[in-house]
């Protein structure tokens, strides 16, 4: 896993130098949503689970408004041979995202990048489509290249879009990503975008790559919706962060669901896992826990609560210390209803130390991503780093940030 680490004595992975201040501030490229119905919210399970991205959560019914078709089954190089003046154009995409399925890889996404490319006709159905491609540069050697293409029906009342894009600049700063938008004639309307970037740490001088997604969805026939953000971020030498904020919401019910991992690489981890509910009449119900473990000592806590609509509150706390000798645990806890234990018990200690998904495994997905060339150094520019500026470099159109339906 450290094959791929920076020092100084050797040069920087995948062309990067020393990291330049970001250029352009990020900004979300659209916003849009899906529909459906769902089953209504019943209760939160209660307890720990062992890993933080599987807790079993009734309060988040999968809302079935997505389509049967997988968010990334639906390609634009199948419909680049049609796009010519002489054939039909793509076909309206009907797929909006899939709640729960996390980050896709690069190679789910079949991403190609054409030049030169403006054309656009009607179908046989009255039914418009457009592609087209280009090129744009920044400042400071940022190239981005492009690739859109998109639809609507005849009478306007559905409508698609697809964006791609690859970015680089001099320093070895790389991103590829995509950008997924539509609506139909019932008024669900969705949005997606996913993005992968490799770039090197300021504070480090490490190799990092991190991919995200955001994905949202609304019904445009009762007041249904949801919305996702999952990220992770891995580095060089094992250190690897991982999460998820969620949130969903059917008629008079609402829930939201948030967990995250970190492992700093050299064998501490932290879990943790903070899920709520609640109904317009006031009812609130949830659950969270946090796991910690270092060198064979593991600490675990949580709590389970409900709220009713007079506000009579219950909870339930409960922890458990596994002191590194293998073989005891110590368990404790009590609740409001007068519940109480402390005891120890034989109990085997064991966690992973790493990530089943970690450096090596996202260097192997992502070779799309550091294939990309990185730009010439434009003159009379100068490294120096930026610790204040998170954001990413953008070219594309600017547009409202997405929020939750």
């Amino acid at each position: 896993m450290n094959e791929f680490s920076i020092t100084a004595s050797n040069p920087p992975a995948f062309g990067l130098r020393l990291r330049r201040p970001e250029l352009l501030r990020r900004r979300a490229l659209a916003r849009c949503c899906c529909s459906g119905k769902a089953t209504p919210i019943r209760r939160i399970a209660t307890g720990p689970s062992r890993n933080a991205e599987d807790w079993p959560i009734e309060a988040a019914p999968a809302l079935p408004f997505a389509s049967s078709q997988s968010v990334m089954s639906s390609r634009q190089d199948k419909f680049f041979p049609r796009c010519t003046p002489k054939n039909p154009g793509p076909k309206s995409r009907d797929g909006p995202p899939k709640r729960d399925t996390g980050i896709a890889n690069e190679k789910d996404w079949g991403i190609s990048l054409n030049e030169h490319v403006n054309e656009s006709g009607v179908n046989v159905d009255g039914s418009t489509w457009y592609r087209e491609s280009g090129e744009d540069f920044g400042e400071n050697g940022l190239r981005c290249r492009w690739s859109k293409m998109g639809g609507q029906s005849q009478d306007g009342s559905s409508e698609w879009k697809e964006t791609w894009w690859e970015k680089s600049d001099w320093s070895g700063y790389k991103e590829l990503g995509v950008e997924k938008s539509g609506r139909n004639s019932e008024g669900d309307s969705w949005w997606e975008t996913w993005r992968e970037v490799l770039y090197q740490d300021e504070w480090s001088n490490l190799a990092r790559i991190e991919r995200s997604a955001t994905k949202q969805a609304k019904s445009g026939t009762e007041n249904a919706g949801w919305y996702e953000n999952w990220w992770e971020k891995y580095d060089a030498k094992g250190w690897t962060e991982k999460g998820a904020h969620k949130y969903g919401r059917l008629n008079e019910q609402s829930w939201w669901e948030k967990w995250g991992e970190h492992y700093d690489g050299r064998g501490s981890v932290l879990k943790w896992t903070d899920k709520w509910a609640e109904t317009e009449l006031g009812t609130k119900w949830g659950d969270k826990w946090e796991e910690k473990f270092f060198s064979g000592i593991r600490s675990r806590q949580g709590e389970t609560w409900h709220v009713s609509p007079t506000g009579e509150r219950w909870s339930r706390t409960w922890g458990e210390e596994h002191l590194g000798n293998g073989s005891k645990v110590h368990k404790y806890g009590k609740s409001t209803a007068g519940e109480s234990w402390d005891i120890v018990v034989d109990e085997e200690t064991y966690y992973e130390a790493e990530p089943h998904y970690g450096w090596a495994d996202v260097v192997g997905d992502s070779s799309q991503l550091l294939s990309i060339q990185p730009q010439e150094k434009p003159p009379g520019v100068y490294p120096y780093p930026d610790f204040k500026s998170s954001s990413a470099p953008s070219l594309l159109k600017d547009d409202d940030n997405p929020s939750p339906p």
